[in-house]
């Protein structure tokens, strides 16, 4: 009997498609969590944050990033495919890159995450009213409490910070907003070319500027650049475009919220020992840990529950191709 649209194989075969996009989306978010561990190397120290009022390492970062970037995505490219939506897609991707960096280098690292994600609120509204995205009620319970989270850290963060470093984090966000929007918008298209595409626009937008300033990294520079384009911004943007097909933008960016709980992680086990090292306060832990609760109530007893039904449906396929081939023999014999 042909398997009809509602039939239990294709619903099987939907859970099994969610849950391999959201585990792509936490190896993305793993990996983009090792930002501080590259940004804050004490390799780019001699590099100066900005002159006469312009930023300086952090456009830096950013070129060097997504050049290195681009040597892995271009090779993985299979469907390439000029689309006007790229425009406004690769631009503000470039804005999203500078400003991030931008915001790393004049705050500390953690600041800089926590601000880039107060995007899941742009996310979640544009979403919804915008692209029609399903939203279920346990997604609440991540937008609220990821909210409190961010707006907790930020209310005790912001307090005798740069402004200037507050700016660039909240354009950031914005524009970090905008990409996975653009992501979503675009998720018929090859995963490989949109990322590679990203990746281009920001290095010729930012190569006038790396000209202007003439700062050139050394051979050391240049390896440790080449390990934070590919494995910080090439490898987990593909990974990320690849899960978005397969799950909304809003649930999509919630996950990502594991990566600023990691960040500080990593540069901890790196440089605690360096001078320029910035321990997180106590209301970052808390704010972390209010965001992986919200992780937890959406996450836990729903993926523990999909898991099984992918097993279940793994043993009905299996035994329903068991039983087919002694039907097949029967009739052979």
């Amino acid at each position: 009997m042909p398997q009809t649209d509602d039939s239990p194989t294709k619903n099987e075969s939907e859970l099994r498609n969610k849950l391999q996009s959201r585990l792509l989306i936490l190896v993305a978010a793993v990996l983009w969590s090792t930002s501080g561990f590259f940004a804050k190397s004490p390799l780019f120290e001699a590099w100066p944050k900005e002159m006469d009022g312009w930023p300086v390492r952090g456009p830096l970062l950013a070129f060097w990033r997504t050049t290195f970037a681009c040597v892995l995505l271009f090779p993985l490219v299979r469907r390439p495919h000029w689309t006007m939506k790229l425009i406004p897609t690769t631009l503000i991707f470039a804005a999203m890159s500078a400003a991030f960096l931008t915001a790393m280098t004049k705050t500390n690292a953690a600041n800089a995450i926590w601000l880039q994600n107060t995007a899941p609120v742009w996310i979640f509204v544009v979403g919804v009213l915008v692209l029609g995205d399903v939203v279920h009620r346990r997604d609440f319970w991540l937008l609220g409490f990821a909210l409190a989270g961010v707006g907790l850290i930020l209310c005790f963060e912001l307090q005798g910070q740069s402004i200037d470093g507050t700016v660039y984090g909240l354009l950031g966000g914005l524009t970090y907003a905008g990409v996975v929007i653009s992501l979503r918008w675009l998720r018929h298209e090859d995963s490989a070319w949109l990322v590679a595409m990203n990746h281009f626009v920001t290095g010729v937008v930012l190569l006038p500027y790396i000209i202007y300033l003439g700062i050139w990294p050394s051979a050391g520079q240049l390896a440790f650049l080449c390990a934070f384009g590919i494995f910080q911004m090439g490898l987990p943007y593909w990974l990320f475009a690849r899960g978005l097909k397969g799950i909304p933008g809003h649930e999509a960016s919630g996950l990502v919220l594991l990566e600023p709980i990691l960040v500080p992680v990593w540069v901890f086990l790196a440089w605690r020992n360096e001078a320029s090292y910035e321990r997180p306060a106590w209301w970052t832990l808390v704010g972390g840990s209010l965001i992986l609760f919200g992780l937890l109530c959406r996450y836990g007893r729903f993926w523990r529950r999909e898991t099984d039904l992918c097993r279940i449906g793994n043993r009905d396929d299996q035994l329903r191709r068991e039983t087919e081939d002694r039907d097949g023999e029967r009739q052979e014999s």
